[in-house]
């Protein structure tokens, strides 16, 4: 970890555990330094947070008989968490996310904050963090939790590292970061990428059980109007389906909008996701701290750095988008049951008439859509006036991490639910793919999918199909 060149993939590697962290050597001296100018200039000026309170407490000086304890009384008051205690990636993401901040050497914390932090990570010990307790200004709670974890005060959920000294002015400089919110943000943000391109597959699978039209996937169509999301999706779905040189007009004039309009909805979410990580890897790269020390400059800067708007508004596009394409996978499911498109049965039941098939796929697929639209309300249209009125307003990014995380978990029980119906007819249809990636796609599905066909419980096969997402995207 250097402070410059950590990325959303790397975070989850170190999330899941797949990969060793060390801390850059020069990123100590970095740190040093800072540690030695903050301390330096806090003699001879007010520096906020050091020598004075916070937040409406800003123009409070803090005496010298009591900075003592200073940094340890602040991260006792903030440390005030609640909720359910996060998750061991989540807590692993953030510890490295505000170990890389920290290396950047603009905190003025002292460099045994980020050494231990990179011990806890080399041992796998986890500080007990709590959920609820941020508004996207700064993951106070989480982080004062982990700081007192350091100190020796508070409880480690997993191992637990030799008690550190807190200074005064290490307090604040640890916890003036959105870490824990971009974690999770981070995390969704590699998850939703392996999604979207296993979506395509399933696409891909539907479109062969439908017989649908290439034309709305032809080269000459998408260079007329090149969004890249877009030329990306219909690039993408002519690579699985074997696509080459002129199309051949499909079984209908005109396929209904799940398969004929889905790279024009599919592309902004790609380009969504796309955006949502350059913002990420500015953020998870940058000095956030307020106050910010400048060792170039000499100088410490008061600024609002911990308001995540980018972040916020960025994955508020997301979500919009995502429920777009989940809407475009119930309406393929509700193409796949209906006879006038596939050919098959009513909800491709293979038993006497009357017989429900797949029936109550297509309700499952809608209570995960309504999940999706709740989720997909913008945070960013809320408001927070707080501290007595000197913070005035907030990005609820921290909000919006939690909630994009739903929204993917929902949309990957939609994409499920199209893709357990999409095998079901092609094995129906005792469909023949040639040496193409989604054959490939349906031989994995065939796989893991209860090839019965009579009316049972399918809720074995929708995890199943669940599951197996992840790993379409690497076809």
């Amino acid at each position: 970890m250097d402070g410059r060149a950590l990325t959303c993939a790397e975070v989850a590697l170190v999330a899941d555990g797949q990969a060793r962290v060390e801390l850059d050597y020069e990123a100590v001296s970095r740190a040093e330094q800072s540690w030695q100018l903050a301390g330096d200039l806090a003699t001879r000026r007010h520096v906020y947070g050091r020598t004075t309170g916070v937040g409406a407490n800003r123009d409070e000086a803090v005496p010298a008989e009591a900075a003592g304890d200073y940094g340890l009384r602040l991260l006792r008051s903030h440390a005030g968490g609640g909720g359910s205690p996060l998750p061991a990636p989540h807590v692993r993401a953030m510890l490295l996310i505000r170990l890389n901040q920290l290396a950047t050497g603009r905190s003025g914390a002292h460099p045994r904050l980020p050494t231990a932090l990179a011990q806890a990570l080399a041992d796998g010990a986890l500080p007990l963090v709590h959920r609820f307790g941020a508004i996207g200004t700064g993951d106070l709670t989480a982080l004062a939790e982990t700081g007192l974890a350091l100190a020796g005060e508070r409880p480690w959920a997993v191992g637990h590292l030799p008690a550190i000294p807190i200074d005064t002015g290490d307090a604040l400089a640890f916890m003036s970061s959105n870490a824990a919110t971009l974690a999770e943000s981070a995390l969704v943000c590699v998850g939703l990428d392996r999604l979207l391109r296993a979506s395509h597959c399933v696409a891909a699978l539907s479109y062969v059980a439908l017989d649908g039209s290439p034309e709305a996937y032809a080269t000459p169509v998408h260079e007329a109007r090149p969004h890249p999301g877009q030329v990306e999706c219909a690039a993408e779905i002519r690579r699985l389906l074997g696509m080459h040189g002129v199309t051949k007009p499909g079984s209908r004039l005109q396929d209904p909008y799940g398969l004929r309009a889905f790279p024009q909805v599919q592309g902004p979410a790609l380009d969504t996701r796309r955006y949502l990580e350059q913002v990420l890897e500015i953020e998870i790269n940058a000095s956030a701290e307020n106050p910010m020390v400048s060792v170039a400059d000499g100088n410490v800067f008061h600024h609002a750095h911990f308001h995540t708007a980018y972040l916020a508004l960025a994955l508020d596009q997301v979500r919009s988008a995502l429920h777009s394409v989940a809407e475009l996978s119930a309406a393929r499911l509700g193409d796949l049951v209906e006879p006038a498109f596939t050919g098959l049965s009513p909800f491709l039941a293979a038993g006497p008439p009357g017989s429900s098939g797949v029936m109550i796929l297509e309700y499952v697929a809608h209570d995960m859509l309504t999940q999706l639209r709740q989720a997909a309300l913008p945070v960013s249209l809320g408001t927070a006036v707080v501290s007595r009125g000197m913070e005035d307003h907030a990005s609820f990014s921290t909000q919006a991490a939690r909630q994009t995380a739903a929204a993917a978990d929902a949309y990957q029980q939609v994409l499920a639910c199209e893709l357990v119906a999409a095998v079901r007819a092609l094995r129906m249809r005792h469909a023949e793919m040639l040496d193409i990636p989604a054959r490939t796609a349906f031989d994995q599905a065939c796989a893991v999918l209860d090839a019965d066909l009579s009316d049972r419980s399918l809720t074995a096969d929708v995890q199943a199909a669940a599951d197996l997402l992840p790993s379409l995207a690497d076809l």
